[in-house]
């Protein structure tokens, strides 16, 4: 088994000699389970002490989509002593997210999270055991002040505006190698910096842009999607013996760096029923302590950033390796806008950019599980019991590839989004990448706004070619899993300025 492997061959022995006093009470209620029990989701049989484990791979949202061919739409697996529940069809996350919602809408909280459950439960929106009044209000405010379509609209020219600077810088740079994520991320950060405490983040005339804090929120995400001996083993929480806690409050910490200053000196100059210029006066006007802020901004950026440069990063690779569906994209552009300034108002005019954007996702979720669930206590899920405690996912990665749910599924083919109400806002079951339920991501108005505008400033304002003549056709595809789910190999690419009157 391969080092980068979900959990590697040396950590498994490892496991088997620290755990050895333990091995025939887990080889009781692994290889005999109860009465009760034989109604779980059918799965592969465990192992005794380490139980699936060693079936998760290198890449968990292909392995269990295989093993949901073979078994079925929702599964059972053993990971050590935690029994874990995959749902694999929009039936099955239609009965998750929706029929039994209230009944996962827990979070199970990673052993590595450097906040016990009780403060998260006070200062989090993501990460919350339950669906708490606090969590509710939480939720209440952040749809209000930054996700609401009031807001949303009122925010429109300062994403125009930093899209607008995106493709300047861009321009600058003419003929270099340029690493689309990376550009995509700092314009967002710098974005999302705006509307929390009115400010850039990241400077587009440092070394590598972004690179730093891009790192340090893909490590965060990396780690906390890590296989963790103390979640599989509960009992050995407090050694942290692979040291991720330690790893990700160090990131944490480094995190909250970017914008304690700005805390600080908010509330130092901040006057009493003064207007409310960001989201950082309504947290300080709510009376929220400096640990709370830093948690909710912790949050926001590492959900508003890299889901959103990833997806356009994926965008623009479909769009190279499909010359075709590039080739309409500008058309579009060119018939309906023109060298106009871009406004995010056009969207509406764009409906094959918006499949672009739909088809990417299906193909590529951020969040290939989603956030994972909790079972609140025991229920039945077609015909299958799932106990209090279990862990619950949502493969959308598995669901976007089904050939049952769509036609030819490994085809980027946004035309299949035309003409339809199909959407991904958390109602059409076979496309999730931002959830569903009352735990949908909270952020999706905005995704919806800022995806199509960056993509379409990219194409409406470059040519864009690899590096040394390479062959788009050949372009690497393959993905690297956390949280959120990458590109494998950064898309690299060569911009040159575009003026249609000199295209097609």
């Amino acid at each position: 088994m391969d080092k980068s492997s979900f959990l590697s061959l040396e950590t498994i022995q490892f496991l088997v000699l620290v755990l050895l006093p333990l091995i025939f009470k887990q080889f009781r209620n692994i290889s005999s389970p109860s009465p009760k029990s034989q109604h779980l989701p059918p799965g592969p049989r465990p192992w005794p002490i380490i139980g699936n484990i060693h079936q998760m791979g290198k890449k968990p949202h292909v392995s269990l989509a295989n093993l949901a061919r073979v078994h079925g739409p929702l599964i059972s697996l053993r990971l050590g002593a935690q029994l874990l529940v995959v749902a694999s069809s929009p039936m099955a996350a239609t009965e998750i997210l929706k029929t039994h919602d209230r009944l996962f809408s827990g979070r199970k909280i990673p052993k590595a999270t450097p906040c016990d459950p009780e403060v998260l439960d006070r200062v989090a929106i993501v990460w919350t055991t339950e669906c708490t009044d606090q969590w509710k209000h939480l939720r209440a405010l952040c749809r209000t002040e930054l996700f609401s379509a009031k807001a949303i609209e009122s925010q429109a020219i300062l994403r125009e505006k930093k899209v607008t600077e995106m493709v300047e810088v861009l321009g600058a740079r003419e003929g270099d190698i340029v690493n689309i994520g990376e550009v995509v991320f700092a314009t967002v950060f710098n974005i999302l910096g705006n509307l929390l405490f009115s400010r850039d983040v990241i400077s587009y005339e440092e070394e590598g842009i972004g690179t730093g804090l891009k790192r340090l929120v893909w490590k965060m995400l990396e780690l906390g999607a890590s296989p963790n001996i103390a979640d599989f083993y509960p009992m050995l929480a407090r050694c942290d013996l692979q040291g991720l806690k330690w790893k990700v409050r160090r990131c944490v910490h480094q995190m909250f760096k970017t914008w304690e200053s700005d805390i600080k000196r908010r509330r130092e100059t901040q006057v009493q029923d003064s207007r409310k210029v960001d989201f950082l006066d309504v947290f300080i006007a709510n009376g929220f302590d400096d640990q709370k802020i830093n948690w909710l901004f912790l949050e926001l950026f590492i959900a508003g950033t890299d889901t959103t440069s990833s997806t356009v990063e994926w965008a623009m690779a479909e769009l190279m390796k499909n010359k075709d569906a590039m080739k309409r994209v500008r058309q579009e552009l060119r018939t309906e806008i023109n060298e106009d300034p871009l406004k995010e108002t056009h969207a509406s005019q764009l409906p094959y950019l918006k499949a672009c954007v739909k088809e990417t996702l299906r193909l590529h979720p951020p969040a290939p599980f989603l956030i994972p669930r909790c079972a609140a206590e025991t229920c039945e899920v077609m015909n299958h019991t799932i106990p209090k405690n279990s862990q619950v996912i949502v493969n959308v990665w598995a669901i976007g590839r089904d050939p049952t749910v769509w036609e030819d599924p490994l085809s980027f083919r946004p035309e299949r989004f035309l003409g339809t109400s199909l959407d991904f806002k958390g109602q059409n079951f076979g496309l999730l990448p931002f959830g569903g339920g009352r735990r949908i991501c909270p952020g999706v108005p905005m995704a919806a706004r800022q995806v199509p505008l960056i993509l379409a400033a990219l194409i409406q304002s470059f040519d864009w070619s690899l590096p040394n003549g390479e062959d788009p056709a050949n372009l690497d595809m393959n993905d690297k899993f956390g949280i959120t789910l990458q590109k494998q190999q950064p898309l690299l690419l060569v911009p040159k300025r575009l003026h249609f009157h000199n295209l097609l």
